[in-house]
């Protein structure tokens, strides 16, 4: 069996390389051959061995090493901004069949592919590109990470509209909180069950950038064997 998912968020910043990492350990105690996907990434810092994105590299650890960095984050930037603005900054244009040419590479060494987006759902890479079209094109189901915070209501009901518009399965959503001083959480992640017509997967504390506290709560697996049925 083969399959696995498309990570997006409700913005940038919301946790998609956390619950990204989280999934490819959930398949790797299954016993299933899992690589992480970065396709664009922005932002980049400059090493010996060329630009590297940190939410790159923590998919390629949680990966096993199974792929070299260049076949998982095929666009690196410098500049910390929106892809396509920093794809013109340096002169390059983000093409979609080179990223699917990467993810069908990606496939061959493994079954499972998580693929995390860069930003939120429609973020644009190029004047007729955006990152929808490419998860469209990869044929994944969608995994929709919500970052609770004040606004998150409105930003998670019109990804989740977005997706449904582009004819892209939505496997389910995750809530993730980001703001520690957020009020009504509770209330508020009942009223995205109610709305979002797919189911709520997790849900994660908060946690502070530089986190060395209690490791992260594990994807348990009747998640991803809830999950499974749904991957193309």
């Amino acid at each position: 069996m083969s399959g696995g998912w498309f990570i997006t968020g409700t913005d940038t910043g919301v946790g998609k390389t956390r619950i990204a990492c989280l999934l490819l350990a959930a398949l790797a105690r299954e016993g299933r051959r899992a690589i992480g996907m970065k396709p664009v990434a922005s932002g980049c810092r400059e090493t010996a061995a060329g630009l590297r994105s940190e939410d790159a590299e923590s998919l390629l650890a949680a990966s096993g090493g199974s792929a070299d960095y260049a076949e998982i984050n095929p666009y690196a930037f410098v500049p910390a901004t929106a892809p396509h603005l920093a794809a013109r900054e340096t002169g390059i244009e983000i093409r979609l069949d080179k990223i699917l040419d990467n993810f069908q590479h990606l496939r061959q060494k493994a079954p499972w592919l998580v693929v995390e987006g860069v930003g939120g759902w429609e973020v644009p890479l190029g004047e007729h590109l955006t990152m929808a079209e490419v998860a469209r094109a990869m044929r994944l189901p969608v995994i929709l990470v919500v970052g609770l915070r004040l606004g998150c209501l409105n930003h998670a009901l019109l990804t989740a509209s977005a997706i449904q518009r582009e004819g892209v399965p939505l496997a389910g959503w995750i809530a993730n909180q980001i703001d520690p001083a957020m009020t009504h959480v509770n209330e508020n992640i009942a009223a995205l069950n109610e709305r979002i017509p797919a189911p709520l997967l997790a849900r994660f504390p908060y946690r502070s950038p530089g986190h060395h506290g209690a490791p992260d709560p594990v994807f348990p697996s009747e998640m991803i064997m809830h999950l499974t049925p749904t991957a193309i």
